[in-house]
């Protein structure tokens, strides 16, 4: 997990070496440090992630803001509410 420096996302999680079930726990442990309004980047490239990461934030009632893929690398920005 990393700060990111240009404000465009809080933090940048990059989980493309891990498999099912990491990215979305991952995901999970970062949010959880994170305030209400940040935004949460993550790349993964776990096929897994394309169900699992959209369906945790809408169980627990975050905001996707987008999710997008590209040559097997999935893109998630979720903002924390």
């Amino acid at each position: 997990m990393t700060i990111n420096l240009d404000n465009k996302y809080d933090v940048i999680l990059d989980a493309r070496e891990d498999r099912c079930p990491m990215p979305l726990l991952k995901a999970k442990m970062a949010l959880s440090k994170m305030a209400v309004g940040e935004r949460l980047c993550l790349t993964a490239c776990d096929a897994g992630s394309l169900k699992d990461i959209p369906q945790y934030v809408a169980l627990v009632g975050f905001s996707l803001l987008s999710k997008c893929e590209d040559n097997d690398v999935y893109t998630f920005v979720i903002q924390k509410s």
